[in-house]
Order: C-alpha cells, then sequence, then structure tokens
C-alpha cells in the first residue's frame, strides 16, 4: 500500500453529456443509472471470494498504479464488505456479470470470465486525468454476451510480430470482451512457429529476401524479414491470453499457402520444387501433394506439436485458395483420386480435409476452416469459417454445422477505410466503421432453428500492406470496437449512439499510445438537399477534439476555421460545394483529410 494515495475527480457530466450508458463498449444488455457516486479513497479495500479472482484483483491494483498511482490493500472474505468486491457465484453462466455501485461498495458479481469483463466495464467507468477525488457513478449493469465466439485475427504469416506485439494485441482484444484470438501462423510468405521434428520449418522457412510494399513488383524493398515463435514464447503468450479469458486458436494453412513449407521441405510438393519463400503477394499453384502419404505424416507431426502448445479444442486448418492445377498434373493425386472413388480435384481436397479432421477428433480437436473447405463434400464435425460472403455460412448452419462469420464484406479490417487517396496504402476493398457496425451474424436465410449453429464473428486483419504496429492498430481501430458490440450486445444498433459512447472510448485508446484512425466527425457525410439553405452540423468524434474545416477546396489543417458551431451554406444547381476537414486530438493527433459534398437535389 503506497502511502500516499493520488486521488482523482471524475468529471461525470461529460460521460453523461455523450451517452446515458456512461461511454460503455460494448453496451451492456441492462443498466440502471442512480443518482450517487462511490468515492474511492485510502481506506478503500479490494474484496474477493475465491482464489481464482486474484488475477482480476492483480489487473485492477495495476490499472490504478498505473494510471493515479493507487494501490489498494487486498483480502480475501466471503462476506460482501464495503469496498470493491468480487464475487464468483456459480449460479452466473461463466461469462455472464453484474455489477451494482452504491454509497459503500462496488459488487462485480459472476461467472469466472463474467468476472473479468465486469472488471473491464468497471475500468471503462474509471476517469481519464488524475485530480482530487476518485468517484464512481452509482448504477446496476445486468451483462452477458449473445454469441460465445467474438474473435479477432492478426496475419503474422506474411508480416512477423513480436511477443510483446502480440501481447498487446490481445490486451486491446480482452479490454473490449473479445474472446478468441485467430493466430494465422504459417503462409506462403513465413512460417512462424517452431516445430521440432522438423526445424527446416524456422530456418529456412520463416524468412525471405525482402517484402512488397505496394502492388507494382517493383515496389519489393530488398530488406530481408522473418522470424518466428519457439515453442516457449508460444507456451508464455497462451498463459497471458488466458488470464486475459482469450482463447488462442492457431491456424496451419494447408494445402494451399504452403510455399514457406516447401521451401524447406520440396518433397512435400507435386513437382519436387526448388521452391522459395513467397515475396510478392498473390495466390500460388504451388500447394501440398495430396497424393503423397509423406504429406499426411508431415501434417500429422506438425498438429502433436501445435495440440501439445494449444489448450484450445479448436484447431484451424486454412483450407482456402487451393489451386488444383498442379494436382491435375500429378501422377500421385491422381492415383489417390482413382484409389479412393473420388470424382475430381475438388473431391481430392475433401478427402485432404476430412482426413486431417479425422486425426484431429482422434485427439480430443475440433476442426475449423475457411469456407472452401466444404468443396467437394463437408468433413463430418467440421467447424466453417465463412469469408467469402455468408453464402458458405448459411449452407453450414442449416446442415447443423457451427459457424463462425467472417465475411469479407463486413470483416475485413484490412480494407480501406476511406478515400483511398487519403488513406495508408493497403489490399483494397472500402469497408468504413458504419458498414462494420451494420453487420447482423444472424442472416435470414438461416432457418430460426438452425441460428443456434452461429456461434459468433470474428474481424480479420491481414498483413499483405500492414508491416507495423503503428499501422495494425490504424486498420483494427476503431472497426474492432464495432466487432466486440456486434459480438456481445443485442441485435439492436444506433450507430449514433455507438459513435457517442466511442468517443470516449478513443481518449482511452489514446492514453495507450494506440494509433487508431480518427474518426470522421459525427455528422459528417454527403448530403443531398431539396432546400437551397443547409446548416452543417456537426459533432467532434473523440471527446475534447477539434474540428478545423474548409469550404474552398484548401486543406484544412493549413488554411481552415476552427469549427466552433452549426453553420448554414447555401445551395446551387451548378456545383456542390465540397467541405474537407481534420481532427485533431487533445494530444495533438491529425487525422486524414475528409471530404464531404453538400448538393442540391435536381
Amino acid at each position: 500500500m503506497k502511502k500516499v494515495i493520488i486521488t482523482i475527480v471524475l468529471f461525470i457530466f461529460a460521460i453523461l453529456a455523450f451517452s446515458q450508458d456512461y461511454g460503455l463498449i460494448p453496451k451492456p444488455i441492462e443498466l440502471s443509472a442512480g443518482k450517487g457516486f462511490y468515492t474511492l479513497d485510502s481506506k478503500t479495500q479490494i474484496i474477493y471470494n475465491n482464489k481464482s479472482s486474484i488475477k482480476n484483483v492483480e489487473f485492477l491494483n495495476a490499472f490504478l498504479d498505473e494510471n493515479y498511482n493507487v494501490t489498494l490493500k487486498t483480502k480475501q472474505s466471503s462476506k460482501i464488505k464495503n469496498g470493491i468486491n468480487f464475487i464468483l457465484d456459480e449460479k452466473f453462466d461463466n461469462e455472464q456479470y453484474e455489477i451494482n455501485i452504491n454509497d459503500n461498495q462496488v459488487v462485480i458479481k459472476g461467472g469466472k470470465a463474467g468476472l473479468f469483463y465486469g472488471l473491464q466495464t468497471l475500468l471503462q467507468l474509471m476517469p481519464l486525468e488524475k485530480s482530487n477525488i476518485l468517484q464512481l457513478p452509482q448504477l446496476e449493469i445486468k451483462d452477458k454476451p449473445r454469441f460465445s465466439y467474438r474473435g479477432a485475427m492478426l496475419d503474422v504469416g506474411r508480416y512477423f510480430f513480436t511477443p510483446n506485439e502480440i501481447k498487446r494485441f490481445i490486451d486491446l482484444m480482452s479490454d473490449y470482451k473479445l474472446n478468441v484470438f485467430h493466430w494465422h501462423l504459417t503462409e506462403d510468405a513465413g512460417w512462424r512457429i517452431e516445430i521440432k521434428k522438423y526445424p527446416l520449418l524456422t530456418q529456412i522457412g520463416a524468412w525471405r529476401r525482402g517484402t512488397q510494399e505496394d502492388r507494382s513488383k517493383e515496389s519489393f524493398n530488398r530488406l530481408p524479414h522473418g522470424g518466428y515463435y519457439t515453442q516457449e514464447q508460444i507456451k508464455d503468450i497462451v498463459a497471458y491470453a488466458a488470464d486475459r479469458e482469450v482463447t488462442i486458436i492457431p491456424e496451419i494453412d494447408m494445402p494451399g499457402h504452403t510455399m514457406s513449407i516447401l521451401a524447406a521441405y520440396p518433397e512435400l510438393s507435386c513437382t519436387g520444387g526448388p521452391f522459395k519463400v513467397l515475396e510478392n503477394w498473390g495466390i500460388q499453384e504451388e500447394i501440398l501433394c495430396a497424393g503423397n502419404e509423406q504429406t499426411y505424416k508431415f501434417v500429422e507431426d506438425i498438429l502433436d506439436e501445435l495440440i501439445e502448445l494449444f489448450p484450445s479444442e479448436i484447431i484451424h486448418v486454412g483450407g482456402d485458395e487451393a489451386p488444383k492445377k498442379r494436382w491435375k498434373e500429378c501422377s500421385k493425386c491422381q492415383a489417390k483420386i482413382k484409389t479412393e472413388n473420388l470424382k475430381d480435384e475438388h473431391e481430392l481436397q475433401s478427402y485432404f480435409i476430412k482426413r486431417i479432421g479425422t486425426y484431429l477428433q482422434s485427439k480430443g480437436k475440433k476442426m475449423l476452416g475457411w469456407d472452401e473447405i466444404m468443396e467437394g463434400g463437408i468433413a463430418p464435425n467440421a467447424m466453417i469459417m465463412s469469408w467469402r460472403g455468408e453464402e458458405g455460412g448459411i449452407k453450414a448452419a442449416n446442415l447443423h454445422h457451427e459457424v463462425v462469420m467472417a465475411p469479407n464484406s463486413h470483416m475485413y479490417i484490412d480494407y480501406y477505410q476511406g478515400n483511398s487517396n487519403n488513406e495508408p496504402f493497403n489490399i483494397g476493398g472500402y469497408l468504413p466503421l458504419e458498414k462494420v457496425y451494420s453487420y447482423e451474424p444472424l442472416s435470414s436465410k438461416i432457418s430460426v432453428e438452425n441460428q443456434k449453429y452461429v456461434i459468433g464473428l470474428q474481424g480479420n486483419l491481414w498483413a499483405e500492406y500492414v508491416h507495423s504496429e503503428t499501422k495494425a492498430d490504424y486498420m483494427a481501430y476503431p472497426r474492432l470496437l464495432a466487432v466486440a458490440e456486434i459480438g456481445w450486445s443485442d441485435a439492436k444498433k444506433d450507430y449514433f449512439d455507438f459513435q457517442k459512447r466511442m468517443s470516449q472510448n478513443l481518449m482511452w485508446l489514446e492514453k495507450k499510445n494506440v494509433n487508431y484512425r480518427i474518426p470522421e466527425p459525427i455528422g459528417f457525410k454527403d448530403i443531398e438537399s431539396t432546400e437551397k439553405e443547409i446548416i452543417v452540423d456537426l459533432k467532434p468524434s473523440i471527446q475534447e477534439s477539434i474540428i478545423y474545416y474548409t469550404l474552398n477546396g484548401d486543406d484544412p489543417l493549413i488554411n481552415g476555421k476552427v469549427y466552433e458551431s452549426p453553420f448554414s451554406v447555401s445551395l446551387s444547381e451548378e456545383k456542390p460545394i465540397e467541405i474537407k476537414c481534420v481532427v485533431r486530438t487533445k494530444k495533438g493527433r491529425v487525422s486524414s483529410t475528409y471530404s464531404a459534398k453538400y448538393s442540391l437535389k435536381k
């Protein structure tokens, strides 16, 4: 216990001005606001009724120490006392929780994971700045998730992120109750996990001569790049995630996206090589030979080591973008088609996937794959991750297979978020925050009785052109906040309300040095009006930020006026008015230049 406690004031009026839900993301199922405050002081204790809650106590004290230079005394007790109480209650579902804040107590009650999620909600109620008194609003919350699978994927195959960067990614996920980290560990461009039986996978497969920086081959930077995670590092990260109620699902992509394997072990190909780790992005014709029994032994050996490292009941086997040209030309593959009475190469892929799925099942694991694994016939008990739209997921759910919805139309957070001329270079596509937030995982094309097979959704961050933690932040946030809310909260959506609640959370992200994309001002969009006079009414997308704008095409960062209040503009039939703006945050970060056109409807 520190002898001196720095106390803090909570500017509760600022929160109330933005949302009746106190800026919480994801939005709780039920929230009832009280009238007073709970005040934390030097006598406040943290009480817990079960040793399994010690991690939550430690997390709370670490947060208080880091942000306010406060450390509280702790005590184990079966009774609720004055102070902050963590009560593990077996009557609650694992992820369910309740919070009650009154004059004397903060009580967080729930299942094991629920207590952690309740803590994350409590931390969002904490003040951003230090001052004189630390107060929390009196309220009651009852909350539980809509979906059991709330995921985010990071592609480390194309670009290696360090163990500390992975831990930070997991930290940010868990702050918003995302509970599955899909670790895309292998790609044509790199193999990222130590396999002791096959050391060449990391000696050769983990390294390449350079990286493609945009779609032209001339962009190849000739800077050697690579890296991999040792098995000890994997164990450490898995344990780190588990402490934060995040399950890690590893992905070993097969039979395609395997150039990093074939560079190390070319005998597993149909042609024999030689090969090299991919340096320019694109789908490759070279894939694992499905007619070679050595391939299956190789995959099973890898899975054996993988299973020892990852306690997750689910293993992702990829299965996407596997061209069949080599199989058509391969005598071993054609012989396998004949001996197994298969129709064609699509059924050969189904044979490959089913065989791997059977092996995983024998080890007590479930197999998850991209929707291509349905081609040629779906494997029994296979789980489907639907990425090419929703069609694969719809079909799988109606066939009683568990489904994770991750359609590229709404869940590919490597796509552009605004005008590509003003955004960092990326893979293509267009996926603004509002479109992410609009997504509904339960398609009407899935019968009501089969919607239970949709277990959740996932945001995917591919790294063809994401080559730093800074850019990963920019692509992931705030879009992962929308993914988190869709996965946790009920189906009712109000984007304007979400924007208001998000504004405070973005200040927390800024305090954590997260390089999120600064959203356009609330209300800033193209408008076609029937009136010749129109009011421009904007609100900052982040609390305490400033909007600079121009009406004449000038750069708003250099020549812009400060937006202070709504103003009117006159429209003509000749030419629309283009408003350009930038947003500057309290810490001085500046957004891209945003533009909107106001025109007269003809």
